[in-house]
């Protein structure tokens, strides 16, 4: 599978351990997915990314930077450009989160097959992901998958407990 990742994967990764459980629960998590099964993928992502995980403490910015040399970075390329501005205009984003319109909009152009994420406020979020879905179907393009480590991480306790 072709897989976008996006900024909160690498940041949950290096994180420290957060002392509210759900949140440490989904550090624990993004580090499973990224130990066991990422090279089972072809990773990618983007500069926006880059620029996103790049901020901050700099000594944890270089921790997620180092995780993410070897993926490829998809071109800003001006479809995607267009794509983004249309789920923005659309109104079903609100203008605020043009990174997040870009991250969906790059997977998709790019035809990524899954995009994975922790943001569930614009990006894994189904009434948002439904209307995108149409709108990217009516500007000609398939929408990727939008899912959390935890999704694809699938059964594989199972497997380790058989």
């Amino acid at each position: 599978m072709r897989i976008y990742i996006e900024s909160t994967i690498p940041s949950y990764v290096v994180a420290r351990p957060a002392r509210d459980l759900l949140q440490a629960a989904r550090q624990q998590l993004t580090r499973d997915w990224w130990e066991l099964k990422r090279n089972q993928h072809e990773l990618f992502t983007s500069q926006i990314v880059l620029d996103e995980i790049a901020a901050g403490e700099a000594e944890m910015a270089q921790q997620r930077l180092n995780l993410m040399v070897e993926l490829t970075v998809l071109d800003l390329i001006d479809a995607a450009e267009e794509l983004g501005d249309c789920f923005l205009q659309s109104g079903v984003m609100p203008a605020k989160a043009d990174a997040d319109a870009a991250h969906i909009a790059l997977a998709t152009v790019h035809r990524m097959d899954i995009l994975v994420t922790w943001n569930c406020r614009h990006i894994a979020n189904a009434t948002i992901v439904g209307q995108l879905r149409r709108l990217a179907l009516s500007e000609g393009f398939t929408l990727p998958e939008i899912a959390t480590p935890e999704e694809l991480l699938g059964d594989w306790h199972d497997e380790d407990n058989e």
